[in-house]
């Protein structure tokens, strides 16, 4: 996969359990589905939110596994490998890469340590020696606890197989410099959805980002709105891109509130994974109080077993 192959519509899937905390496969293929309906061009698994925490690497896996069976061809499929150890990282590269993963998305680090430049360098070059595959950077200070610099940046995209970066920092300034010194050298996807507008004027290739599966506009339309002159279907999808991403963000302990949206417009993305609690009653209440207002269509049952 190449550089020019990273744009658009890049959903990271959730992964749907039962109460049981299982893996319900026909619900992934029904959820895959809906996202290529959407108009994804590419799709992320163990992403933020398909709870890559709680993912085992056979389970990565065989999720890969059934993506690549039910995309027969469609779009390629991207893993994320990110993990506190490398010993777990290099487990995922392994599971891809016996799966048939397409592209890989890693963040320096995770969770658990601020880390010098010189031991993020000699992350990548461990992640590097044990895959061909390319890479796709996640930069997400709210999850690593730092933020790469645009320095760094450069270097990784210099040394290692990188084609493109998942852009989380939520700093517009970072984003207008990231996309003027490396925009034209790899792909630059938008995570915060409330970017993904503006950012396209800009000079981002797509989005990996959480909105999207909910806006009147179709994701695979956002690009060509983005670049032209702003008119009234690009302020409304901005602002529902930016009222979603407020709920969600703020609603329960991720991704409770996302699978509980999912689950409301029908789409069956079942129950968070222990540790991660259900969206209460009062939170289900929230969220459809805000489809109200962005004029969004649910139902009033969520089905989470199959």
């Amino acid at each position: 996969m190449k550089k020019e192959n990273l744009f658009g519509y890049v959903p990271a899937i959730a992964t749907p359990y039962n109460k049981k905390g299982e893996i319900m496969e026909d619900a992934f293929i029904d959820l895959f589905e809906f996202l290529i309906e959407r108009g994804a061009t590419c799709v992320c698994i163990a992403g933020d939110n398909g709870e890559s925490w709680s993912l085992s690497a056979e389970e990565r896996g065989r999720l890969v596994r059934v993506a690549k069976d039910t995309s027969r061809g469609r779009v390629p499929i991207m893993m994320g490998i990110s993990a506190p150890t490398i010993d777990a990282s290099l487990s995922y590269i392994r599971a891809a890469e016996e799966n048939g993963a397409d592209v890989l998305l890693s963040m320096p680090q995770t969770y658990v340590l601020k880390a010098s430049e010189a031991e993020l360098m000699a992350r990548f070059d461990k992640v590097s020696e044990a895959t061909n595959k390319p890479l796709v950077l996640y930069n997400s200070p709210r999850r690593m606890g730092f933020s790469l610099t645009i320095e760094q940046t450069e270097t990784l995209l210099n040394n290692h197989h990188v084609i493109g970066i998942k852009e989380s920092q939520r700093d517009f300034f970072y984003h207008t410099h990231l996309l003027e010194r490396l925009g034209d050298k790899m792909s630059v996807m938008t995570g915060p959805c409330h970017y993904i507008m503006p950012a396209f004027g800009l000079g981002a290739k797509g989005f990996i980002a959480t909105g999207p599966e909910f806006t009147d506009l179709l994701p695979s339309e956002m690009a060509s709105v983005g670049l032209d002159k702003p008119g009234a279907i690009y302020r409304k999808t901005h602002y529902q891109l930016t009222v979603l991403y407020e709920l969600l963000m703020g609603t329960a302990t991720w991704p409770a509130a996302f699978k509980a949206a999912l689950n409301l417009i029908g789409q069956p993305a079942g129950m968070p994974r222990d540790p991660v609690l259900p969206a209460t009653d009062a939170d289900i209440d929230k969220i459809k109080r805000c489809f109200d207002s962005l004029g969004i269509h649910y139902v009033n049952q969520i089905s989470v077993t199959r």
